[in-house]
């Protein structure tokens, strides 16, 4: 009973210094109010739940509910705002880590990270992820958009600020369920070919281009971007979502890649999340750590000058740099939504952890991108051998004019 008192008393310290419409149910059935009317309770099912709970970080509160010690009752958007609040007022608060720069990021290792992550189940991502299966930002022009009018705008987006144009090749490197692929060889006329290490999403999107016609322009291979063999190279290269997964210390392997499989005025697209420290730490109060153990193994984030800097050295000329977090708060925010009205079907699929794990995750990130935590861009670049040449246009109102 002691322990008990001490518990509670550590929670009652909590609450003077955490502001949050927050309700903390004990496993005895009292109730801490935090303010009320409340919009979120954490039910905490025994003493152990709450023994770290004034300690508290993202990382020990999200593994908390994830291994079933916390219970959530109430929306999800607000279960992640009382979450930072204590994680940011209580006494577990520490910024993001330096990046390790160790470099895990071996064939075997890349592999099995994306096996982890993509590897769960088609069905699954389905019931969040929209029509064409398009896992990154969405592209919003009015904000009014629903998530599969906002992905197809998105992936035209791309198109045209790679110039595509009938007979032209495109590789899609990291292609996901391969949308990308599918809309430029189906609305452009290009030869498409994207790449991945997720048997799961290669064995679907080729079912996918079979069944809309596309076997003769377009194809997803199983395979390392590394191992790529490029021929004379590819008129436009895309990487969406992919270099997160990279580690930092293999960008200029990367991007020396990516220079290599483009052809000579060929031009190159990398749109990836990116860090907001220039330092390039990981997101802080311990989202960084809950990523890192339950969704993304070995994900390592730059920040935008690292890039810049990084695709120079590689022969890359940045020729155009855009911003897309407020776009991808959006989208996640679809995505977690999605997964809310979903449960009973994600947890059937899934199980009832993984579910836990994703519904964190969604929400925690549309949070982070919202609160510029977290950024991410789009940024073409052109392979030049002639510096006083480039194949781009003046201005860049080529990529916003219609038709």
């Amino acid at each position: 009973m002691a322990f008990e008192g001490r518990i509670e008393r550590s929670i009652d310290e909590l609450k003077e210094r955490v502001h949050a419409s927050l309700v903390i149910e004990l496993w005895n059935g009292r109730r801490i109010a935090f303010a009320e009317p409340a919009r979120v309770t954490l039910r905490l099912s025994n003493p152990d739940a709450a023994r770290s709970l004034a300690e508290a970080d993202l990382a020990t509160l999200g593994e908390a509910y994830v291994e079933g010690k916390i219970e959530i009752d109430g929306p999800m958007r607000e279960a992640i705002r009382a979450a930072e609040a204590i994680a940011r007022r209580g006494r577990g608060y520490r910024p993001g880590r330096l990046p390790r720069r160790l470099n895990r990021h071996s064939r075997a290792r890349d592999a099995e990270a994306v096996r982890y992550h993509y590897d769960v189940s088609d069905d699954f991502y389905a019931l969040w992820l929209g029509r064409e299966m398009v896992y990154s930002c969405a592209y919003f022009r009015t904000g009014e958009e629903d998530l599969d009018a906002a992905q197809a705008q998105k992936l035209e987006h791309i198109c045209r600020k790679l110039r595509l144009r009938p007979g032209q090749r495109l590789l899609d490197v990291g292609c996901g369920w391969g949308g990308l692929v599918r809309h430029a060889a189906r609305h452009h006329g290009v030869d498409a070919t994207g790449i991945t290490l997720s048997a799961n999403q290669h064995a679907w999107a080729n079912a996918r281009i079979a069944e809309e016609g596309l076997g003769a322009r377009c194809r997803v291979l199983l395979e390392d971007y590394r191992d790529h063999a490029a021929g004379e190279g590819y008129d436009a290269v895309a990487s969406v979502g992919m270099f997160e997964h990279v580690g930092l210390k293999n960008l200029p392997l990367y991007f020396s890649t990516l220079h290599r499989l483009a052809r000579d005025g060929g031009l190159v697209m990398n749109h990836g999340i990116t860090a907001v420290d220039p330092e390039s730490r990981e997101v802080g109060l311990g989202g960084g750590a809950f990523i890192e153990r339950y969704v993304f193994p070995h994900g390592e984030i730059p920040h935008l000058g690292l890039v810049l800097a990084t695709m120079g050295a590689a022969g890359l000329e940045a020729m155009d740099v855009e911003t897309l977090r407020l776009h991808y708060a959006k989208t996640l925010w679809h995505w977690s939504d999605a997964l809310e009205t979903r449960l009973d079907a994600a947890r059937a699929i899934a199980g009832e952890r993984r579910a836990r794990v994703w519904r964190t995750y969604l929400a925690g990130c549309a949070h982070a991108f919202e609160q510029n935590w977290v950024t991410i861009h789009q940024v073409l670049a052109v392979k030049s051998g002639d510096p006083a040449r480039n194949p781009l246009p003046w201005t860049r109102d080529w990529i916003y004019a219609e038709g």
